[in-house]
């Protein structure tokens, strides 16, 4: 939808309410942080790499899938749609926690992909990290796929992929659609971003980095669950994801986007081979 003339009359000068798409790439930094699909759009142009942190649950998942050799096929969330992905594929697809069963059996609970078939090929739809990694995928970025329990082995793969590095916290969606910069994410993206101390970093970037050295020293575990989002798990009594969120630097499978799918990397750019889930 196109906004109102006054409106667009205002994105043009700073300081009214919209970021410009000079001022919101961070431009003279090589690590740079964005929020949302909007924020991936600005940044995603002018990097190298992107990093798609989803912390609960997407990237947590992806994480796990690719532990277990698995294609993950990023799908907006349109549960239609990856249906109809996923018979094109001829691949599984990932259906609502409470539309599990024994015949439908994954969902973006990391759990559920920690039992998948090595080597499945699954189509994974979710609102926020999913869709804005199969958007960024239609530019010529690296996209990677990070969380705490990846966050290191996806940093030295980033540092090898290219030069300008974006790290994108997904956030929440309020019922409104707006966006939520959720907590998980912020910590998420600096776990990540600690990890490229190198680079130039701009100042989100770096305060990104202090959060998750923080929340660290707080203890990373009782920080996502006492989050507004570990909450909301719990009350939904989904709390065991959190302990697959908050384990960090468990993983070395990294998860880069390749012919439409998360696949697992290794060194020198080889895929590589299916490994049982590290313990939590």
């Amino acid at each position: 939808m196109s906004r109102p003339a006054a409106d667009l009359e205002a994105a043009s000068e700073p300081g009214l309410g919209y970021h410009r798409q000079e001022a919101a790439d961070q431009a003279g930094y090589t690590v740079r942080l964005g929020w949302g699909l909007a924020g991936a759009e600005a940044l995603a142009p002018h990097s190298d790499v992107v990093v798609v942190v989803d912390v609960i649950t997407f990237s947590t998942t992806v994480s796990v899938a690719m532990e277990r050799g698995c294609r993950v096929y990023p799908h907006p969330w349109d549960p239609a749609g990856a249906e109809a992905r996923a018979r094109e594929l001829g691949a599984q697809v990932a259906v609502s926690r409470s539309l599990v069963t024994a015949a439908r059996p994954y969902s973006l609970s990391p759990a559920t992909l920690s039992r998948a078939p090595v080597g499945m090929s699954i189509v994974l739809p979710s609102p926020n990290g999913s869709a804005i990694s199969a958007a960024v995928s239609r530019g010529s970025a690296v996209v990677l796929a990070g969380a705490p329990r990846n966050a290191a082995a996806v940093a030295r793969w980033a540092r090898s992929r290219g030069e300008v590095i974006s790290v994108i916290a997904a956030g929440e969606r309020w019922p409104d659609g707006s966006l939520d910069m959720a907590l998980e994410d912020l910590i998420g993206a600096g776990a990540i971003i600690d990890g490229l101390r190198r680079r130039r970093r701009s100042p989100e970037a770096a305060a990104a980095a202090a959060v998750f050295r923080q929340a660290r020293h707080q203890g990373l575990r009782q920080v996502l669950r006492d989050c507004v989002s570990g909450r909301e798990q719990r009350a939904r009594r989904h709390g065991e994801e959190l302990e697959w969120a908050a384990a960090l630097n468990v993983a070395t499978a990294v998860p880069e986007l390749r012919d439409g799918a998360f696949q697992a990397v290794g060194a020198r750019g080889r895929f590589s081979a299916p490994v049982e889930p590290a313990a939590n």
